[in-house]
């Protein structure tokens, strides 16, 4: 009986350390940066919910950064056809952050918004098109082949670009 407790004992304490290192192993696998491929699929929604109407993501257009604690801010173009003239000149995609960061030295606490590059300005709206942060953009007339929307590592920040209008987001 002695024998069977200690061969049970010594096989809980192998399948701790197998389990753990397999858990800091999945740990390991996600490395703060920009998310790509299937990494970035699986933070990405289909669709956004913005000023009382839902809009279609352009999953081609989406970024993902990871920090170092492993929350992810994500965002995105959406399909702003359906909304007035008014809101979709401020608003063109979505911006979702499980953690506080800041845009342009400006704080954004946790939370779902819709954003947009206009008139100079980087706009983070709440989900009822209401301002929440207002930063001025900058251009970067160097950006040799310029995309609709992506995201760039820059040092310790990131720069969030449309075109060649970008703000510097910091996610540490």
């Amino acid at each position: 009986m002695k024998h069977l407790l200690r061969y049970s004992v010594v096989t809980a304490l192998i399948l701790c350390v197998a389990f753990a290192a397999v858990a800091q192993e999945k740990a390991q696998d996600k490395k703060p940066g920009v998310l790509a491929g299937a990494d970035l699929k699986l933070v990405v929604p289909t669709n956004y919910f913005f000023d009382d109407q839902v809009a279609p993501v352009q999953v081609r257009n989406a970024v993902a950064v990871r920090a170092k604690d492993g929350k992810v801010v994500t965002a995105g173009l959406v399909d702003t056809s359906g909304y007035s003239t008014d809101v979709a000149q401020k608003y063109q995609g979505y911006l979702i952050t499980s953690k506080k960061i800041t845009i342009e030295g400006q704080t954004l606490n946790p939370g779902q918004y819709g954003m947009g590059f206009s008139g100079g300005k980087f706009r983070v709206m709440d989900v009822g098109a209401n301002d929440v942060l207002s930063v001025d953009s900058k251009v970067d007339d160097k950006l040799a082949r310029p995309v609709p929307f992506k995201a760039v590592a820059s040092g310790a920040e990131y720069r969030l670009y449309a075109g060649k209008k970008y703000v510097t987001v910091n996610v540490d």
